[in-house]
């Protein structure tokens, strides 16, 4: 029978359709769902006299795939046609009774665990099912991957799962197809490899490769943002064009040991990294090239266990002048002025005379409104380069401008002065005035003097 304390409670739509479970450490009856009870169902005698079947609950969540959560019913048996994306158990209110709180229940399994056991499946297999759809065979839709729409991915062919997915920073070996969405084919490339999260290749496929399994096949739909942009990519890519990606993943690896390389190893892996920065740089991406150079000169920075030859230490010191020029070009197109100019204070230490840092170092002071600082140093490049016919325009406008700014300040100091002038010019006057009366008093007073003595004179004669 229903216990007194359950009964009429609206804690739980279980509760109301007349379905229980007893605990067997407490013999409570107790609605389904708490996580970390191991839960035995049972029918209520009252649900059994009255002959009514169990329904589902009414107000489970929907997933994303529109598939409902697993209700409770009296047959769990059933299996369902379709797994969602997303593993989830349905949690249910317990209907709390009086004084029994103190129980401990930490010791018993898990629900999950219950769940698989009545299912015959681990919880890894359900994942792994829930990916690859309820056959194995692949996903019955498409999985968006970053929730906008803009990119999807769909497994064609299953791999070894997700223990075998690729690692950021590991170079990974695919299988690519490229096509337009009229079907079109503008490249099928047999192997090639890269490195996963460098930025290496286009966003659709960066992306996606850290999903995909090793041996696995799938399809992607990726809107022209995550390929190759406004600028696209002549002459086969059109801009804004939107792309299929046919990608299989057929290898593995970790990235090479930096400290190992030889100097013609890490040249060439140093300025691969350069080159891809300048193609971010051509698209307007700027992040995306401040961090392609980044990787650059941790490359050509990092230690060595190897010995470099001169040529190959002057060739891995020029990569790194042209990194830097270059980051300090891309953080000046994002208003970034102090880390630009601190890239190129790096370069003029290393080489006080390189045209490129001196023109950006110019550009980047003139934003910072030190105009005869930055004057001074487009005049030293334009020195160097006297035929340069960029750092000749940037520097005569550089200086209309400053020239413009000086006679702004100019005409606001006379106005200023002005005022302070006018209101000290009449008591000049007066100052003026007490001076020639002084002349005049003084002028009598030796008058009067001189008379005075010549009548005394006058009178002892």
């Amino acid at each position: 029978m229903l216990p007194e304390e359950l009964h009429g409670s609206g804690g739980s739509r279980l509760a109301a359709a007349g379905v229980f479970y007893s605990c067997p450490v407490t013999g409570r009856a107790l609605a389904a769902g708490r996580r970390r009870w191991f839960i035995l169902p049972i029918y209520i005698q009252r649900m059994a006299s009255a002959e009514e079947p169990v329904s589902n609950v009414d107000d489970s969540p929907v997933h994303e795939d529109g598939c409902d959560s697993a209700s409770v019913s009296e047959n769990d048996s059933k299996p369902r046609d379709r797994t969602s994306l997303v593993d989830s158990t349905e949690e249910f209110e317990i209907i709390d009774s009086t004084g029994e709180d103190d129980d401990d229940l930490s010791d018993l399994p898990l629900l999950e665990s219950v769940a698989n056991e009545g299912s015959g499946k681990t919880q890894t297999e359900s994942s792994e099912q829930s990916e690859y759809g309820a056959d194995g065979k692949g996903p019955e839709e498409w999985m968006d991957i970053l929730g906008n729409g803009l990119l999807k991915k769909k497994v064609l062919t299953p791999g070894k799962g997700p223990e075998s997915r690729p690692r950021k920073g590991q170079d990974v070996t695919v299988q690519l197809k490229t096509t337009l969405e009229d079907g079109s084919v503008v490249e099928d490339i047999g192997s090639f490899t890269f490195t996963l999260g460098d930025g290496d290749v286009i966003q659709a496929l960066d992306l996606c490769v850290q999903l995909m399994g090793t041996e696995e096949t799938v399809l992607i739909d990726a809107n022209s943002k995550y390929c190759y942009g406004k600028e696209g990519r002549s002459p086969d890519i059109l801009p804004n064009a939107n792309l299929v990606l046919e990608v299989t993943l057929l290898d593995v690896k970790d990235g090479p040991d930096l400290e190992l390389l030889t100097g013609l190893e890490k040249l060439a892996l140093a300025n691969k990294k350069r080159e891809r920065g300048n193609f971010y740089y051509q698209q307007a991406d700027y992040v995306f090239a401040i961090n392609s150079y980044d990787i650059a000169l941790k490359i050509v920075n990092s230690s060595s266990k190897v010995d470099f030859t001169p040529e190959e230490e002057e060739e891995l010191l020029d990569v790194k002048m042209k990194c830097l020029n270059n980051l300090a070009a891309s953080q000046l197109k994002l208003d970034h002025f102090e880390a630009a100019l601190k890239s190129c204070n790096m370069v003029l230490e290393q080489q006080p005379e390189n045209i490129k840092a001196l023109f950006r170092k110019g550009k980047v002071l003139a934003q910072q409104g030190e105009y005869t600082e930055a004057i001074a140093i487009l005049r030293k490049a334009l020195k160097l380069e006297p035929t340069n016919k960029t750092i000749h325009a940037e520097l005569s406008k550089l200086v209309k401008k400053h020239a413009d700014q000086k006679n702004v300040e100019t005409a606001m100091y006379k106005k200023m002065l002005g005022n302070v002038s006018t209101s000290t010019s009449k008591p000049t006057r007066k100052s003026s005035w007490s001076i020639s009366w002084k002349w005049l008093f003084g002028a009598t007073a030796i008058a009067i003097g001189g008379v005075a003595l010549s009548v005394v004179i006058a009178a002892r004669n």
